[in-house]
C-alpha cells in the first residue's frame, strides 16, 4: 500500500515544542520528513493537527450489530467502524469489546467474532485498530481458558470491570431492566437473575482468581487496566496486579491515588463535552484542572475527543497544544506507541486536517494514507 509523497504548505501546523506554527510539513513513505517531498499542496485556511489516538471506544456496537442477529458479515461492520473513526480524525483506535455476563453483543462468543473480524480485515484498513478486551471480573468460569483465548484473538490490551448490581443482589432484589437485559442475551429472565445471584455469591473467590489471571497475562506481555475505580484501595489492588492504567476513575480519591503512584489516568471526552458525568461521577473538567488526566478517550461517542480538546482550548482552561496532547501524544505514551502522537520528523504521518474557521474535519491521514477526505479540500489534493 503506497503512502503519499507531498509537502503540505500554508496551513497552521501543531508542531512539538512550537505550538501552532505556519510551516511546511513534508510527508513520504508514511512518515513525517525534514526535507521537502513530492508536490506541494496549498492548505492555507486549514489547521494540521496530530492524528487522534482513541484509547477506549465502544461506539462501534451499532455498526457490527444494529439489531440482534442483523449483522451476518462482521468484517463489513468493522469497515464501517473505520469510516466513522476516520471522519472524526481518529488515526489509531482501541476497539473496546466486552466479554460480559450481559450476553448478546457483549457475550464470549460474540467477542471472539469481533476479534477475528478485526484480524481478518486489518490489512485492508488505513486506520490502526487495536483490540481491547473488557472483561467482567465475576465470570469465574471464563478464567481458565482466557489467557489462551486472548493470545488467539491477538488482543494486546485487557481492562477489568465489574458491573454486577451488588447492592441489589445482596438484598435479593432484581436489578432494573433485568427482563430486557435477559431477553437480549437470549435467556429466561428468572434464569438470568439466578446467574447474577450465583456470581454475586462467589464474589470472595474473585480476588485470588484475578491475581492468578493477571500474572499469566503479564507474562504474555498484555497491557492491563481497570475501569471505574471508586477508591484509592481499589486502584492500589489493581496496581499490585500489574494493571497500571485507570480508565474513567469515578472519584477524586481514585484519580489522586492513581497519579500519586504514577499510574496513567484516562478520562472520557463525552464527560468534558457534556460538562459532567452522565452517571454523576467526578467531573472530567475538574480532574483536568487539577492535572489528573493523561489522556481523553471517546468512550461511547467518536466525535467527542476532537470536540473536547477544542473546547478545553477555547475555554482557556488549557492552551491548544496541551489540550490536543490529551488526544494525541498523551494516549501514545499510555500505550507505549513511540512512533506516533506528534508531527515530528521520523514519526508516522498521522494527522487530521481541520477547517480553520469551523474546526470540522476536512481530511484524515494515517501513515501517510488518506482515510477520510470531504468537500473543497479534495480539489487541492487532486488538482
Amino acid at each position: 500500500m503506497t503512502a503519499l509523497s507531498l509537502t503540505l504548505s500554508g496551513a497552521e501546523v501543531l508542531l512539538p515544542n512550537q505550538g501552532m506554527t505556519r510551516a511546511d510539513l513534508p510527508i513520504s513513505d508514511g512518515i513525517v520528513q525534514e526535507d521537502p517531498a513530492g508536490r506541494t499542496i496549498d492548505l492555507s485556511g486549514y489547521l494540521v493537527m496530530p492524528g487522534i489516538i482513541d484509547l477506549h471506544g465502544d461506539g462501534f456496537e451499532r455498526h457490527i450489530a444494529p439489531r440482534r442477529g442483523a449483522m451476518k458479515q462482521m468484517d463489513e461492520g468493522i469497515l464501517s467502524v473505520e469510516a466513522e473513526l476516520a471522519a472524526n480524525g481518529i488515526t489509531t483506535a482501541v476497539v473496546a469489546q466486552f466479554l460480559s455476563w450481559e450476553g448478546g453483543v457483549r457475550g464470549p462468543e460474540f467477542a471472539g467474532q469481533v476479534f477475528d473480524a478485526i484480524a481478518s480485515v486489518k490489512d485492508c484498513l488505513v486506520t490502526d485498530l487495536l483490540p481491547q478486551l473488557r472483561f467482567e471480573t465475576h465470570m469465574l468460569a471464563e478464567y481458565p481458558s482466557l489467557p489462551e483465548r486472548i493470545t488467539d484473538w491477538q488482543v494486546p490490551y485487557v481492562v477489568f470491570n465489574d458491573h454486577l448490581p451488588h447492592d441489589r443482589l445482596a438484598e435479593g432484589r432484581k436489578p432494573p431492566r433485568l427482563t430486557g437485559q435477559a431477553l437480549k442475551a437470549g435467556r429466561n429472565p428468572d434464569a438470568h437473575f439466578e446467574m447474577l445471584l450465583s456470581m454475586h455469591a462467589r464474589r470472595d473467590d474473585v480476588p485470588a482468581a484475578l491475581d492468578t489471571l493477571c500474572t499469566a497475562l503479564a507474562e504474555q506481555g498484555v497491557c492491563m487496566g481497570s475501569h471505574d475505580d471508586a477508591t484509592a484501595q481499589t486502584r492500589a489492588d489493581w496496581r499490585a496486579r500489574g494493571a497500571q492504567i485507570a480508565e474513567f476513575p469515578e472519584t477524586l480519591e481514585a484519580a489522586e491515588a492513581a497519579r500519586a503512584a504514577g499510574d496513567q489516568v484516562i478520562l472520557g471526552s463525552p464527560n468534558v463535552v457534556r460538562g459532567g458525568s452522565h452517571k454523576g461521577n467526578v467531573s472530567a473538567l475538574d480532574l483536568i484542572t487539577m492535572g489528573l488526566c493523561d489522556a481523553l478517550a471517546s468512550d461511547y461517542h467518536y466525535p467527542s475527543p476532537r470536540r473536547a480538546a477544542l473546547m478545553l482550548a477555547k475555554s482557556g482552561l488549557l492552551d491548544l497544544a496541551t489540550a490536543w496532547a490529551l488526544v494525541s501524544s498523551g494516549p501514545a505514551r499510555v500505550l507505549g506507541l513511540q512512533d506516533r502522537g506528534t508531527l515530528a520528523p521520523g514519526l508516522r504521518a498521522d494527522m487530521v486536517i481541520l477547517d480553520a474557521r469551523s474546526h470540522r474535519v476536512a481530511a484524515t491521514l494515517a501513515g501517510g494514507r488518506v482515510s477520510f477526505m470531504s468537500g473543497d479540500i479534495a480539489a487541492r489534493f487532486v488538482g
